[in-house]
């Protein structure tokens, strides 16, 4: 699979060291063209991990480029890392929340972002053109970097918004789950320092998955009964590279991922006003925190390449994406599980409420999530909603979205996996699965047209 976010598969059957040394010997001839720094290199705690990642710096080194080594980090460390070291862009291997044979390569450029769609191109160009720079007589240099998520921490928690003074007097109780990945280098020591008490399930580091790495409502039962085990104020869920966030309350209810970022949104425009940017399959409950402040609210493409330079043109305050991930442009422009983390543990305590109440003081809405292998015959299935939905208000920047004031479906093929998303969002389960047994229905007569 390739998209903006890189490219991803299954490990020896699609991703294998020499495909991914023909990406870094590509991506490190894309770098070559400017002048520069070195690249970075990191990895999350798949088994694969340290195998693709040092093919990553044969591939790089081979060019003569010289390699900083972040070994086992969050991606957004490493896109710290980037900016911290001055670096020409890096190159993380992790396939996030895909399943556990899974690995993938992501791609960040100088200014620390995921690469825009013409760099993208250009590299794809490369690696299937063949047409990359010479070997060089002279090794690039490999230096280690262990400090990357120490000073990711550091950043943190120097950040105005972050009051560890006022949740070290409060100390909630935090039930953690990192999901047996790069999570646990950075999450617990983040919440002590905020001065939470921290109660931790998968901290280990061995990427051996216990759970679906998602950290999507229907996976995080074992966080659910954690909660009411330790009798935790909430808890909280990240993905395997630590990019996401998900939220449990504090009955042990998984309140679904598009919370995390609502009250994010809510808690920095109670503090900085300007606009927000979120992407075209977030929930309301993301607007609706932005109308409590009049702040206006853009949508974007999925993907968060797409969401950040948006961010960056509207001069946003905040922004990310529904499935947990939140970017601050006071820390940078990546999404950012620790970050999201210490906004979340800061808005608990100012606001003085619980998970539950925040979430049933808010509009009720039922957001369902599903897909369909394949994509068939896409356009035609755009073609059919149209016309069955005449009167929606169409928004066609990322596959078709269809809204209607207090409700929307969004269907999009995935950039990392070969399927075809629907997401429809109502004021209730029953319409918004009506929503979505219906595009289902019309993309099936499309694909046997």
């Amino acid at each position: 699979m390739r998209s903006v976010s890189g490219v991803r598969g299954i490990v020896g059957t699609d991703i294998t060291p020499e495909l991914v040394t023909r990406y870094a010997r590509a991506f490190g001839t894309l770098m070559l063209r400017d002048d520069g720094g070195p690249v970075v290199v990191a990895r999350d705690s798949r088994a694969s991990g340290a195998m693709l990642a040092s093919a990553v710096v044969s591939g790089l080194r081979s060019l003569g480029c010289d390699v900083i080594d972040c070994g086992l980090v969050p991606t957004p460390s490493a896109q710290l890392a980037v900016e911290h070291h001055s670096a020409r862009g890096a190159i993380v291997v992790t396939a996030s929340h895909n399943p556990i044979e899974w690995n993938a390569l992501k791609f960040i450029g100088p200014d620390g972002l995921f690469l825009d769609s013409e760099s993208g191109e250009a590299l794809q160009a490369l690696v299937s053109s063949g047409d990359r720079e010479a070997g060089s007589n002279d090794q690039g240099s490999l230096a280690v970097d262990d400090q990357a998520a120490d000073r990711h921490l550091d950043l943190i928690l120097q950040l105005p918004f972050v009051d560890a003074e006022s949740v070290g007097r409060r100390s909630p109780l935090v039930a953690l789950d990192c999901v047996r990945g790069a999570g646990g280098v950075i999450m617990p020591a983040l919440l002590e320092r905020l001065g939470c008490e921290v109660r931790v399930i998968n901290g280990e580091t061995d990427g051996e998955f216990p759970r679906a790495p998602e950290p999507v409502a229907q996976n995080l039962g074992e966080l659910c009964e954690f909660v009411i085990e330790t009798g935790a104020d909430f808890g909280l869920a990240v993905d395997p590279d630590v990019d996401r966030l998900a939220i449990v309350d504090e009955t042990g209810t998984a309140i679904g991922e598009d919370y995390t970022l609502a009250f994010a949104v809510e808690f920095i425009l109670s503090r900085k006003h300007g606009p927000v940017v979120i992407n075209l399959s977030t929930s309301q409950v993301v607007d609706d925190a932005a109308a409590r402040f009049d702040a206006p609210v853009r949508r974007t493409r999925v993907g968060e390449a797409n969401v950040a330079r948006a961010m960056r043109q509207e001069a946003a305050v905040i922004g990310g994406e529904g499935n947990g991930g939140v970017i601050l442009p006071d820390l940078h422009l990546g999404r950012d599980a620790p970050l999201a983390a210490a906004l979340i543990a800061s808005f608990m305590v100012a606001f003085d409420l619980s998970v539950s109440q925040v979430v049933n003081r808010n509009p009720k809405y039922r957001i369902i999530k599903d897909k369909v292998s394949g994509i068939g015959a896409i356009e035609d299935a755009y073609d059919r909603l149209r016309e069955v939905y005449g009167g929606a208000t169409c928004d066609t920047q990322d596959g078709l979205r269809l809204s209607w004031g207090d409700r929307w479906l969004h269907v999009r093929p995935s950039g990392t996996e070969p399927i075809v998303r629907l997401i429809a969002e109502a004021p209730s389960e029953d319409v918004a699965l009506s929503l979505i047994r219906k595009a289902k229905e019309l993309m099936v007569v499309s694909s046997n047209s």
